[in-house]
């Protein structure tokens, strides 16, 4: 069924609906040019959104970026910023497929659309006038014929008048003969235009007119066709971005799950820990014994060297921590203002004669408390600190790792120059054996400017190497000095042997100390030692891998030992996060060896 034969007679109804079909079209156009809009709008305010929440400062020079809280974070942010170009992509995607294609199309259907009726107007116009002709041709056949009749009646009644002459009848008779001729005449022009105008309209209904409206129709069902599969650009569109969408919430779903908060915290203590030794137990100064009684030998009053002995003050708690270092000479307690005490410089106190009085002796032990506190808070920093190539102006743990990182990169720096020498080496027989290729003197400059580059970076090495075995051996003797002061070690890695300490121990040991001191507190003393002694000794009797030595080490501080290029050592102690391993030597011996020094096999 074709619009031609069912709808001949309905030309204004085509004509309204394929002009609705093209409303339709535009309409849809500006439908889809709006939602293009929205997706943009959308786009940009996530984009918006990111950049207010993306970190300002560079993941490398940012603490936080390194908890996976925050890397979480900054993943969800990357997802919803490529969630973003997706629905960018569509807005383009919808722009160009269907907004710009549609738009011309349109315009072409309305072209054609104008085309089609105008030449169907052109063929009525033509039927019209054809129809009018004959008309024309019609009333001026009536119209002959009338008066030819009527000049027939007028010769007629003429003819038999008695009273009429001869002349009027001929002329009358001549009348009636010319108007009966041009009334055939007439006839003959009607039935012509008739004969025409039939033709003429079987030609518009039948066959000009259906050809139009079949030309209509195919235009309507294109303009349907390329509607309809406008309509299906909108939903490609999204599914074209639907698996990278899918993949973003994944890598969203992922981010969630990657949040680890064992793992934050243990990130927290590298980002932070110090180092620093715990402050220990404030000692009591007792002023009071010298104003009453008469420095002695025998009693608790003041050495040869000016200052208040405490009974048993250093021997007891060297001998409570069996894996503890030798009494190592205290740093003199720091005044308020930063500098020490004037009874702790090496002068000793001043005598009880000097004038000062029972008040001012209890002013001078509170003062001397105050600065152990401020010296915790010291250990934050402040923003007036000066930062210095050995990195001594930060804590010992964090300079120790800072120093680590800087002599990996000098390695890294140094085996990059290395290898460029090697080539540029490569190059230069390759020149000296094939002059044509290029002048080996050309890469001399270059060969001079590597050797330079590496000596530097050797010197710079051996810098930071000397620098980190100094951190690391404050590090490791600042740890030794906090677990001296407890009973149980809190962290085993900072130990020493017991086999070194327990000999330290007794070595540090003043005769006359050990003469003084009570029996009854070395028989409290002793079943501590021995408890630890123990766990220690079956701690260390089952090594638990065993490592090669990567580089030399030489074992200077206490609780250390040395170790040689390649040297096979058991392995006794993990490192517990403080860049230090329990090892054992074959010829016998045990201490702690830095981490990075060795290449480790487990059991």
């Amino acid at each position: 069924m074709d619009w031609g034969t069912e709808l001949w007679d309905q030309f204004e109804v085509l004509e309204r609906h394929t002009q609705w079909g093209l409303d339709l079209l535009d309409r849809y156009v500006k439908f889809v040019k709006e939602r293009t809009e929205v997706e943009q709008a959308y786009a940009k305010q996530l984009r918006s959104l990111v950049k207010k929440y993306l970190p300002k400062r560079p993941s490398k020079d940012d603490p936080e970026s390194k908890f996976s809280q925050q890397q979480s974070f900054v993943q969800i942010l990357q997802e919803v910023n490529d969630f973003a170009g997706q629905r960018e992509l569509v807005a383009e995607n919808l722009s160009v497929r269907v907004c710009l294609e549609l738009a011309k199309y349109s315009q072409e259907m309305k072209q054609e659309r104008k085309m089609h009726f105008q030449e169907g107007r052109r063929a009525q116009q033509q039927l019209e006038s054809g129809f009018k002709q004959l008309e024309n041709s019609k009333r001026k056949f009536e119209r002959d014929c009338r008066e030819a009749e009527k000049a027939a009646q007028t010769a007629e009644r003429l003819d038999q008048d008695i009273n009429a002459t001869k002349a009027d009848v001929e002329k009358a008779k001549q009348q009636a003969h010319l108007r009966s001729h041009m009334a055939e005449e007439s006839k003959n022009e009607y039935a012509a235009q008739l004969q025409r105008f039939n033709r003429d309209q079987s030609h518009f209904y039948f066959s000009q007119m259906p050809q139009i409206f079949d030309k209509l129709q195919d235009m309507d069902e294109r303009r349907a066709a390329h509607l309809g599969a406008g309509y299906g650009l909108l939903s490609e569109a999204e599914l074209q971005v639907v698996p990278i969408i899918a993949k973003c919430l994944e890598g969203m779903k992922v981010a969630a799950d990657a949040v680890d908060a064992k793992n934050d915290s243990q990130v927290l203590i590298e980002l932070h820990k110090s180092g620093f030794a715990r402050p220990g137990d404030v000692e009591f100064e007792d002023f009071s014994q010298p104003m009453n009684r008469v420095p002695s030998d025998s009693s608790l009053g003041t050495p040869s060297d000016g200052r208040p002995e405490l009974r048993g003050s250093g021997r007891s708690r060297a001998k409570r921590w069996p894996f503890g270092k030798r009494n190592k000479p205290r740093p003199p307690p720091l005044s308020p203002l930063g500098g020490p005490l004037p009874w702790a410089l090496p002068n000793g106190p001043p005598s009880p004669r000097s004038g000062l009085d029972p008040l001012a002796i209890l002013s001078e032990i509170s003062k001397s408390v105050k600065p152990r506190l401020a010296s915790f808070r010291s250990l934050r920093g402040s923003r007036g600190t000066v930062v210095t190539e050995d990195f001594s102006h930060l804590p010992p743990e964090q300079q120790r790792k800072r120093l680590q990182q800087q002599l990996e990169e000098r390695n890294r720096e140094l085996q990059k120059e290395v290898d460029q020498r090697e080539a540029l080496k490569k190059m230069k027989d390759v020149y000296e054996k094939t002059p044509q290729m290029g002048d080996p003197a050309s890469l001399e400059p270059r060969i001079t400017e590597t050797l330079n580059n590496i000596e530097r970076l050797k010197l710079e090495v051996q810098k930071y190497e000397a620098w980190l075995a100094e951190a690391e051996s404050r590090v490791l003797s600042n740890r030794g000095d906090s677990l001296g002061r407890h009973t149980r070690p809190p962290d085993p890695p900072a130990s020493v042997p017991p086999d070194s300490s327990s000999s330290n121990n007794s070595g540090s040991q003043d005769p006359k100390e050990s003469s003084e001191e009570p029996l009854s507190e070395e028989g409290q003393d002793a079943p501590i030692y021995t408890e630890f002694d123990e766990d220690f000794e079956e701690e260390s009797a089952s090594p638990i891998g065993h490592c090669v030595a990567i580089y030399h080490f030489e074992g200077s501080s206490e609780g250390t030992i040395s170790m040689a290029e390649g040297e096979d050592l058991s392995l006794m102690e993990e490192d517990k996060g403080d860049g230090w391993t329990r090892v054992r030597r074959k010829q016998g011996g045990e201490g702690y060896v830095p981490t990075s020094y060795l290449r480790v096999t487990l059991n």
